[in-house]
């Protein structure tokens, strides 16, 4: 009841302080009335920042210790951030990756039948290539595992040429082929593509170069820097995707040849890959399979990797 004696009187300044904590709305925890808490007056748990992506560490694969993550790749004005060394080993580098056939060349044929010098004989501009039974083809496949291998090498810092990004109609030709890489001073190149043999036969081969010099070819700067090449990229890709060498063809997984225009007109290392046999089945169900490609590109992008980056011998 009001009025009672007793009660303790409160001055002006406290029942002005009484007032303050009712009426303001972002009040002291102390202020809370018998339904706040001390968490309302806190901030709301922050979400975790949004963070930029860090790119894995693909080379090497076997039996590798991780490396410690890479920071976040420069952007515009950012220098700061950008990746060491280590973290982009191929900065100041150039490789070229040769997407075999063209999806457009059999709307061409007169185009692509036309012979061309390859040195030591004449032979079709290109062909259409291959392809699964279920109508996959050869140039569909090549294509996606050369742009998965740029992506890997581009984060690595490599400058990346290509002689055919899906933007041409047909082609080119296989002397255009080898002369892009020796125009863009290639360090290193690779020519993607997957074979059409009989369908008992699977696997992979990698061809190098043979000696070659006649007319406007001369491989033999390059034989023996091929060869390494291709050594090292018989071993990354299998260790990349498990396929085993091929069993029709070649010796170990490793070819050489001397009618391939793309590597006798080449002024640069060069070795092709046949990634497997499209009319395999088991060959073909894994060229199919998008993360299969994905990891025959990582095969690929390492090779290349070591190839530049370790010192040969």
């Amino acid at each position: 009841m009001t009025g009672t004696t007793g009660a303790p009187r409160r001055s002006p300044l406290l029942r002005l302080s009484a007032l303050l904590c009712a009426v303001l709305p972002l009040c002291a925890a102390g202020c809370a009335g018998p339904s706040g808490s001390a968490d309302a007056a806190r901030p709301a748990t922050a979400s975790p920042a949004e963070e930029l992506p860090v790119l894995p560490t693909f080379w090497p694969t076997a039996g590798a210790t991780p490396a410690p993550a890479a920071t976040p790749s420069a952007g515009p004005g950012n220098a700061a951030a950008a990746g060491t060394t280590a973290d982009r080993p191929l900065t100041g580098r150039t490789v070229l990756l040769d997407a075999g056939h063209n999806t457009g060349n059999a709307k061409y044929t007169r185009e692509i039948n036309r012979q061309v010098d390859i040195g030591n004989s004449r032979k079709e501009c290109d062909t259409t290539g291959t392809s699964t039974d279920a109508g996959y083809s050869e140039a569909e496949y090549t294509l996606d595992v050369s742009r998965r291998a740029r992506t890997l090498l581009a984060e690595r810092g490599a400058k990346v040429l290509f002689t055919q990004d899906g933007d041409r109609p047909w082609g080119p030709c296989i002397d255009e082929r080898a002369r892009i890489g020796n125009e863009g001073k290639a360090d290193a190149a690779v020519s993607v593509h997957a074979d059409g043999a009989p369908a008992a036969g699977q696997g992979f081969h990698v061809i190098m170069p043979a000696k070659v010099k006649a007319g406007k070819a001369d491989t033999e700067a390059i034989v023996a820097s091929s060869r390494r090449l291709g050594l090292l990229l018989r071993e990354q890709f299998k260790a990349a995707t498990g396929e085993p060498y091929a069993d029709y063809i070649g010796e170990q997984g490793l070819d050489t040849r001397s009618d391939l225009g793309g590597l006798n007109l080449s002024k640069v290392p060069k070795v092709f890959i046949e990634c497997g046999n499209m009319r395999n089945s088991g060959d073909a169900k894994r060229m199919t399979d998008p993360q299969w490609r994905q990891q025959a590109a990582q095969g690929i992008a390492d090779a290349l990797t070591a190839y530049l980056t370790t010192p040969a011998g």
